[in-house]
């Protein structure tokens, strides 16, 4: 997710699902008289019945739930299941995970199992800034950190609520909202949408991405789901994490993260740097962090936040950062900031052409490796074209290595582009 305002689709939830059930305790009986003499031979009272342990996995069976798969047997949530909508939803999600999957999952982890094996040793932290909910991607790329942090303008949002589970518009919804990252590696926003129309080839599937969007937005045939909390949520179960907690946080200046009510988050003040914090466990058993900070990361708004956002990842130790549809915003001079803090703390960055421009890579500080094919950018970013990128895609000497699928803005498999820059002087600890 990025600060070009990522289009989500819905607005604010309203309160946060809490399902537990309270737990009864059975009363033991008093004798029936103090005055009567003890019965020695009388056999002692059973027990009481134990009661029945309350479902903990609330919070994950709603991602579940949200991802079209199956919810626990104990779960409020079974009934909902049954429903015709929720049924047509998870079959239809079954058909597009398993396509996603196959053509680029697998792709992925072949890919990285080679040529980030040290990197992903040495990665136990992970920051994506501009990345909206896209803890999909991160965690393929990175599938063993432990810490994954990432940043954008998108509103926090909430857990949904029973009533917004239980609204048959919510799938539609979810279905607009997935459909550009699983078919388009990235979050779209209004104005890639009419970027990525104008390109005449595979207009079948941008006609299709279009007409799904406009579906759910017709006659308000969809249902708000508000921030990134649902997405991310939806993202470990179909990422095979159990979702075990989830807290909202709020920044200190210093950059400490600070429990915060689901109220504060949703209406942050104007120097508030809202966030949610989310406890995973792999399906190995790994225990997981996802932080999501919903930051503005221009300098300008910096010194409005003291700086709290680079502050919390400065905390962090060593870092391996991941960047990928930013909208080059790094480009730019007014996010020196944020540029400057990945160049100092990581040790290595992996990142599309859209991330930090080729002329802050002093030679003597960082080792290069280029990936794919770079070709310019979109027409909607056709300004921010590196002629230096253009060279060292075609030095025969040092010819860049295969990309087997498509990511970022130039997202079709042959015209993607990775850059893995080692930092020639790691940070320590």
């Amino acid at each position: 997710m990025r600060l070009f305002p990522v289009r989500l689709l819905m607005p604010a939830l309203v309160v946060t699902l809490v399902a537990c059930s309270e737990q009864k305790t059975a009363r033991q009986e008093q004798a029936a008289s103090s005055t009567a003499p003890p019965d020695t031979t009388a056999a002692p009272a059973a027990a009481p019945a134990p009661p029945a342990a309350p479902d903990t996995t609330t919070t994950h069976n709603i991602a579940a739930f949200l991802a079209g798969l199956p919810v626990s047997k104990r779960s409020e949530l079974g009934p909902l299941t049954a429903q015709p909508a929720w049924q047509a939803y998870a079959a239809d999600q079954a058909k597009s995970w398993t396509t996603y999957h196959a053509t680029r999952t697998a792709k992925i982890e072949q890919w990285a199992a080679t040529e980030l094996d040290s990197v992903r040793a040495a990665s136990p932290t992970v920051f994506y800034p501009f990345s909206g909910p896209d803890f999909l991607n991160v965690v393929t790329m990175f599938p063993t950190s432990t810490t994954y942090v990432l940043m954008g303008l998108e509103p926090i949002g909430t857990v949904p609520a029973p009533a917004t589970l239980e609204d048959p518009r919510l799938f539609p919804a979810l279905k607009a909202s997935l459909w550009s990252v699983l078919n388009f590696s990235f979050f779209r926003t209004n104005d890639m949408a009419v970027e990525l129309n104008s390109k005449k080839p595979d207009t079948n599937t941008l006609s299709k991405a279009n007409s799904i969007v406009k579906t759910a937005e017709r006659n308000n045939q969809r249902v708000n789901i508000g921030g990134v909390v649902p997405l991310l949520l939806l993202f470990a179960a179909r990422t095979d994490h159990q979702v075990e907690a989830l807290r909202y946080v709020q920044l200190t200046p210093e950059g400490q993260l600070t429990d915060a009510d689901s109220a504060t988050v949703q209406k942050p003040g104007l120097n508030v740097v809202p966030g949610v914090e989310v406890k995973l466990r792999s399906k190995s058993g790994q225990p997981k962090t996802v932080v999501y900070l919903s930051a503005d990361l221009s300098d300008w708004k910096l010194g409005k936040t003291k700086e709290a956002a680079l502050n919390y990842v400065r905390s962090l130790g060593p870092l391996t950062t991941y960047v990928k549809s930013a909208t080059y915003l790094m480009h730019k001079s007014y996010f020196s900031k944020v540029r400057t803090l990945i160049l100092e703390r990581s040790n290595y960055l992996l990142q599309d052409d859209s991330g930090i421009a080729m002329k802050y890579f002093p030679p003597a500080n960082w080792q290069l490796t280029y990936y794919g094919t770079y070709k310019r950018p979109i027409n909607l970013f056709a300004k921010q074209y590196q002629p230096a990128l253009t060279a060292a895609y075609t030095d025969k000497a040092n010819p860049p290595r295969p990309l087997p699928f498509g990511t970022g803005y130039n997202w079709r498999q042959n015209d993607s582009n990775l850059l893995l820059a080692r930092n020639r002087k790691p940070v320590q600890p």
